[in-house]
Order: structure tokens, then sequence, then C-alpha cells
């Protein structure tokens, strides 16, 4: 049995769902909301990659990562995904990422919903020391989400990784640290309207 159970996350405005190749119909629709990869510094998949996606995805579980859908509890629909990745149970730690929403609900509560389930899953359910944040150093947009969880920037890592347009990458690395849960905890429910 791996450290991260790949089970369903719900709360008021998201449900995220284990990850399976019966959703690929649905993330290609959300995926084409907005057409995220058309950002040269995102790594979203096209309509047409998200089968390998969701397939690379599912592969993952056996090094213990765990894919989820996000839908929307409001209308039903999946919107994007997130998980669990890079896991390391050993040292109680995680990279939350490959996250990326439809364009109808940015800037909505679900991104921080998704990432108050998947935060207070680590830490209270599977007493995490860190959980990681990863992304592109010209990604601008996910930096500031991520910064407004309340991670802390650990640094960068230069000329980190080669992307499929030939680019190199500088990453940025950004955590939060068990002793840190409870104030970004109660930081994010006040996000939420749930003081």
């Amino acid at each position: 049995m791996t450290w991260l159970n790949n089970e369903v996350l719900e709360g008021e405005f998201v449900r995220l769902e284990p990850m399976a190749l019966s959703h690929i119909a649905d993330l290609q629709q959300a995926v084409a909301d907005g057409e995220s990869w058309k950002l040269w510094y995102a790594m979203v998949p096209t309509v047409e990659e998200m089968p390998a996606y969701v397939q690379e995805a599912l592969a993952g579980k056996a090094q213990g990562d765990s894919p989820y859908v996000v839908r929307c509890k409001t209308t039903g629909q999946i919107v994007g995904t997130s998980r669990y990745y890079m896991v390391d149970a050993a040292s109680r730690r995680a990279l939350i990422g490959y996250t990326w929403y439809a364009e109808s609900v940015r800037r909505t509560a679900i991104n921080t919903e998704a990432k108050f389930l998947l935060l207070s899953n680590l830490f209270e359910n599977h007493q995490a020391i860190a959980a990681e944040f990863r992304t592109h150093f010209f990604n601008h947009t996910s930096r500031k989400a991520i910064e407004r969880l309340g991670a802390k920037m650990d640094g960068i890592l230069r000329q980190h990784m080669i992307l499929k347009d030939g680019s190199v990458r500088d990453t940025v690395v950004y955590s939060i640290i068990a002793c840190e849960w409870p104030t970004v905890r109660r930081h994010l429910l006040s996000k939420l309207g749930r003081n």
C-alpha cells in the first residue's frame, strides 16, 4: 500500500476524483475551454494529447502519484486536474501540481478549495512534513496563485528542464511545511468564507 491513497476528496465547491481513462472526453472538453496549451510556459496538454496525458498520469500511480480530476459541484462538470507527484513516503513529502483549469472556472473558489483539500489530506491525514509546488519562472499567474495559497519560495532551479518546444525552463520551487500548515489552513478557510 502506498503512503498516499488516491481517494475522493470533497468540499463545498469541488470534488476531487481519482483520475481514470473514462475521464478523457470530459478533460478534453475542459482543456478546450481557454486553450491553455497555447501558453508557451505552461505544461498543459492539447485536446489531442489528452489520452496520452491521462495514461501517463495513471502510470505514475506505480510510483505513488495520485492524479485527480476536479469536478465542479455546481455544474457537475470536470473542469481540470491536479495531483500529488514525486511522492517521497520516507520523508513524508509530496509535490502538488499538474494543475490546470478550464477558463470558465479560473479566478473562482475552485482552485483554492482544491488546494485546501489536497493540503489538508497531506498534512492532517498523512502527517506530511512538507508540500512542494513548482512552476515555470515566467508563469507569473501560477506563481501568484501559489503565493496566494501561503507557500514560500525556496529558490529557483536554473536550467532545470527541457520543454517539448526545446526551450529550457527555470523552475521556481515553493513549499509549505508542517509547522506553517495551521496558519495557511486558517488563511485558506478565510479565503473560502469559512472563518
